[in-house]
């Protein structure tokens, strides 16, 4: 069957996906492109409808082989339900993973976020956490959703390479303090230099506008970066991404 009407049924439920009320009330979330589309597959992420562009026989190919079924639509269908102005060809309606938080989280880097609003931050957050190791995400009160189209986008498939926790983050933070993680702040009243840090910390990235908030940054050691030019600050995600980098260096080469 294909699909030619933007007023379908389906393409009109897909397209509720794009906004937040929507994912919450149905548990699904929306990825567009190759890539997301069979990174999720391939991270055992489980779809429930998976939309083809008719005539991208080397898309329904790769999908049969996967054992899965699809559902075919013109170019324009494509367009109305996809956030992206040239959707490649594919997308999906997936289900989102449990985010409650576990009861022993696993041992390493945790990266947790107060409040972060910017998707596409958050997105290059989670995908430089990826890259260095981090073993979770945790998402405090007030945080964007990791789920949105634009926060998919910028988090190039990480989203699915490490568990995302959603959950009150200071008492998540006094939880992990018990279980013997050190939490480190990235603070402006912090001091010029990264702290030593065992094997297992959390890494507090704060509001853009506002940094970490009080009672959250109390709880943890603060630090900043020094800056040697003149700029007064640096992007959220792009000190985020310093502070990540340089901490888990310290946890695999003990400097």
């Amino acid at each position: 069957m294909l699909i030619t009407s933007t007023k379908n049924e389906t393409v009109k439920r897909l397209r509720r996906l794009k906004e937040r009320a929507a994912r919450r009330e149905t548990g699904l979330h929306l990825i567009e492109g190759e890539r997301l589309v069979f990174d999720a597959v391939n991270s055992e992420i489980r779809p429930e409808t998976i939309i083809i562009e008719d005539g991208r026989d080397d898309l329904k190919e790769r999908i049969a082989e996967l054992g899965l079924s699809y559902t075919l639509v013109s170019r324009q269908v494509l367009e109305a339900i996809c956030d992206t102005p040239s959707p490649q060809g594919i997308c999906a309606s997936v289900y989102t993973p449990d985010t409650t938080p576990p009861d022993s989280y696993l041992s390493g880097m945790i990266v947790a976020l107060d409040a972060l609003q910017d998707p596409g931050n958050l997105g290059t957050i989670l995908r430089t956490a990826d890259a260095m190791g981090a073993v979770g995400l945790l998402l405090g009160e007030g945080c964007t959703d990791v789920y949105s189209p634009k926060a998919m986008r910028a988090a190039m498939g990480s989203t699915y390479h490490l568990p995302i926790y959603r959950g009150e983050l200071r008492k998540e933070l006094l939880r992990l303090r018990e279980q013997g993680y050190k939490l480190v702040c990235g603070h402006l009243k912090g001091e010029e230099r990264i702290p030593e840090v065992g094997p297992c910390c959390v890494i507090v990235i704060g509001n853009e506008g506002n940094g970490v908030s009080d009672d959250i940054s109390e709880l943890c050691e603060l630090c900043r970066l020094p800056m040697y030019g003149r700029a007064e600050s640096l992007n959220a995600s792009v000190a985020a991404s310093i502070l990540i980098y340089e901490l888990a260096k310290r946890m695999r080469v003990g400097v």
